[in-house]
């Protein structure tokens, strides 16, 4: 990939931090030339530490910049559709965390700004580039557990996050088991037509004030006729739990936790094994390694990138079909909550 594409990053938060970090360092064939954030401070923090040279508390000067080929997206929720829209008719290509809105019709208007202005936009879905998740999906495809039958993913967060930031992130089904819903779809590469949710709050009962869960299983009924169960929770006293399973009529593949070493003490009390990792930022390096190599080279080489608008699309829709589904006491249709 002899272009070297130069990389615009609005939002020098937690996540913006990562993608800062691994395009900066370990992504080559790329260049973050610009930082923009309205915490300045944190901008010039973030462009100290990865040498970026450019820093902005105006989002619009990159996209004004003729230098910048594209923008990833890092800052609030609630701003994703309007950057989505504003870099698409700036001519830039966009990498954009999920959501892309918790509005159905903000994410249509986005998406139609991307199709006008034929730009291409990748949805931050990190999971499908994690190693584990990516073997697990060629063994699928290979016909090497067969059929598909059923699909259990479990994804457990070491401790819920602040209030302030539940209000305003769409909750757990939008925000947190959203990377489920996708990994689902991606694993059993098909699409889903029912959700059947449960949650309740068991961590902390500031979470249910807020109007969202903390703890939930959902089950999901594939086109093709698989069932997949999905389980979150805000709290794993044990680290960050990551597990996922594709059983079929074959046999079956799955991904285990990952450990901080590999390293096994055997003495008389037993075994021992070390922590696993403690949270995304550690464990996904790798997934989010491969996420920026593949977004540099749909850019260069003009693909359409693996994890799409519509992707992003489906996975909201699968949020609130959940959401329905708790309040409800019901199994609810993905074209119930697609109006």
């Amino acid at each position: 990939m002899a272009k070297v594409v130069n990389i615009g990053v609005i939002g020098a938060g937690r996540i913006g931090k990562v993608h800062t970090n691994t395009l900066a360092t370990l992504v080559p064939g790329v260049k973050v030339a610009a930082i923009s954030d309205v915490v300045v401070d944190a901008a010039k923090a973030l462009a100290a530490e990865c040498g970026v040279e450019k820093v902005t508390p105006d989002y619009k000067d990159i996209l004004n910049d003729k230098n910048i080929d594209a923008i990833v997206i890092c800052s609030s929720t609630d701003t994703h559709a309007t950057l989505i829209e504003e870099g698409a008719n700036a001519g830039k290509h966009i990498f954009c965390e999920k959501p892309i809105a918790l509005e159905i019709d903000r994410i249509d208007s986005a998406l139609a700004a991307v199709a006008k202005n034929k730009v291409h936009l990748m949805v931050g879905f990190n999971r499908r580039y994690d190693p584990g998740n990516a073997k697990m999906r060629a063994a699928v495809d290979q016909g090497l557990v067969g059929t598909p039958e059923m699909c259990v993913i479990s994804s457990r967060d070491p401790a819920p996050p602040p209030i302030s930031y539940i209000k305003v992130s769409g909750g757990l089904f939008l925000d947190m088991m959203i990377h489920d819903f996708d990994l689902s779809r991606f694993l059993l590469n098909d699409e889903p037509e029912e959700v059947y949710a449960y949650g309740n709050c068991q961590v902390d009962p500031e979470i249910g004030k807020a109007g969202d869960v903390d703890t939930a299983m959902v089950t999901i009924r594939f086109k093709k006729g698989a069932i997949c169960h999905i389980n979150n929770s805000r709290r794993a006293v044990y680290g960050y739990d990551q597990r996922a399973e594709v059983f079929g009529s074959k046999g079956m593949v799955q991904t285990k936790n990952l450990h901080e070493d590999n390293t096994i003490l055997a003495t008389e009390p037993g075994y021992y094994e070390p922590p696993i990792q403690n949270f995304f930022m550690t464990r996904y390096i790798p997934a989010y390694q491969e996420e920026g190599k593949v977004f540099a080279r749909c850019i260069v080489e003009n693909q359409t990138p693996p994890s799409t608008g519509i992707d992003g699309r489906v996975s909201v829709l699968m949020g609130y079909a959940a959401i329905k589904s708790v309040k409800e006491n019901r199994p609810v249709l993905l074209s119930e909550v697609d109006k």
